[in-house]
């Protein structure tokens, strides 16, 4: 199989390492992939964004199979020009991306589906954002109906803070507070048959503790130890099936990834919000657990024959990611700082430790920063505590100048905090 991912992230790296194992899969491209995806794929130059430029890249190729990583493809249709001309493309239409593109569409499927959310305003003048921030109090929950690259949603007591956030978005969703811890679970789904993946825990303030700025996430780990073991069958009844049905139901079938950001309320589980495509930084950890061979698995999505996939094959061990993120991150990011240290990695920690690259590129020998998130630490051990300890020493091995990272990522669910 020739298959071609087509983003440049850690998403798109821990996709085409797993896509590389694949036995299925003997030529691997990526576009336009990083320094660290260039280790496994073919990297080729392409605008992500632009439907008729990946379509033809793609069959230039011969791909049998196309991947889209990012959210910003897939709502500009990226992948209904590679259906158009012919390949199996894994990743949603553009109509069936609003799902993850529009705040306000998504609260709407869920509503037609009997989908448990947040109660909720969708807001587009000065007046009904006062009201509905009056409406639910503090803690404000205020979202950007459109895309913002994880960073369009703020959640604070503070009431200037929420109604400036609020006034900045052409259309706003505000929203009832959710209590509870947040699991991230993904679905692989062809419009009809959905097929649950493990869940995941991801950490989206910049700083230990939940402190700071929310950022596009900062590590993440799985499994859960402390959920309940019916909870994947459970979301699957309640929230991801009924998803796909409704929009299966509305003539825009979703085909791809459905990640369903969840919080654990006390009144039972409640969706945040969904996704159209693989998290980042979750996909790190929850491919690191999969045995089933990636490729094949996709292309049953693609092509509407996912009920013939066998029953999914996961590893008992625990996976860890810990992002490094790059000086001033989650703002204006310095880039271009050399990174070292990652031969050093690859040498001393094993195959189950590995770095996955998020914003970097080749300039000569060097591998220099090239975005916010610069890299994902990953590793697996036989618990938490030790996949924690594993991907901490490999942490510790990278130097990169202002770079931060937090330093708890899966610690109270290690039992280390």
């Amino acid at each position: 199989m020739k298959v071609l991912v087509i983003g440049g992230g850690a998403r798109e790296h821990a996709l085409c390492r797993s896509l590389s194992l694949d036995p299925d899969v003997n030529a691997l491209h990526c576009a336009p992939g990083n320094a660290g995806i260039a280790e496994v794929a073919e990297l080729r130059p392409v605008d992500a964004n632009d439907g008729a430029a990946v379509a033809g890249l793609a069959t230039e190729l011969g791909a049998d199979l196309v991947v889209i990583g990012p959210e910003a493809p897939l709502v500009a249709g990226v992948a209904d020009a590679v259906r158009a001309v012919g390949i199996p493309v894994f990743g949603p239409s553009a109509e069936a991306a609003q799902l993850e593109g529009s705040k306000a569409f998504a609260k709407d499927v869920m509503a037609a589906a009997g989908v448990p959310t947040a109660r909720s305003y969708v807001c587009t003048t000065p007046e009904e954002v006062e009201a509905a921030l009056d409406a639910f109090g503090a803690p404000y929950v205020v979202k950007d109906d459109g895309l913002a690259a994880g960073k369009g949603v703020v959640v604070t007591d503070d009431l200037d803070a929420a109604r400036e956030h609020a006034l900045a978005c052409d259309r706003v969703v505000i929203e009832e507070y959710l209590d509870g811890p947040e699991v991230s679970l993904f679905a692989i789904t062809d419009g009809t048959t959905v097929l649950p993946l493990q869940p995941a825990q991801d950490f989206k303030r910049a700083l230990d503790g939940d402190a700071g700025p929310n950022t596009g996430g900062m590590g993440a780990y799985s499994p859960l130890p402390w959920a309940d073991p019916k909870l994947v069958d459970e979301v699957l009844e309640t929230v991801l099936q009924p998803t796909v049905d409704e929009l299966r139901h509305r003539g825009t079938p979703f085909s791809g990834l459905l990640y369903a950001g969840l919080a654990i309320t006390s009144r039972g589980v409640r969706v945040i919000e969904f996704n159209a495509r693989f998290g980042d930084p979750e996909t790190q950890v929850v491919l690191a657990r999969l045995r089933t061979p990636l490729a094949g698995l996709l292309l049953n999505a693609a092509q509407g024959t996912l009920e013939s996939q066998p029953p999914l094959a996961w590893r008992e061990d625990a996976a860890v990611t810990v992002v490094i993120a790059s000086h001033n991150y989650p703002g204006t990011p310095r880039t271009g700082d050399p990174i070292e240290g990652l031969a050093e990695v690859a040498a001393e920690d094993g195959p189950d430790t590995y770095v996955l690259h998020a914003g970097t590129r080749r300039e000569g020998d060097a591998v220099v920063s090239a975005g916010g998130r610069v890299l994902s630490v990953t590793a697996t051990g036989s618990d938490l505590a030790q996949a924690r300890e594993k991907a901490y020493r490999a942490v510790a091995r990278i130097r990169l100048d202002g770079s931060h990272h937090r330093t708890d990522i899966a610690a109270k669910a290690a039992g280390t905090a």
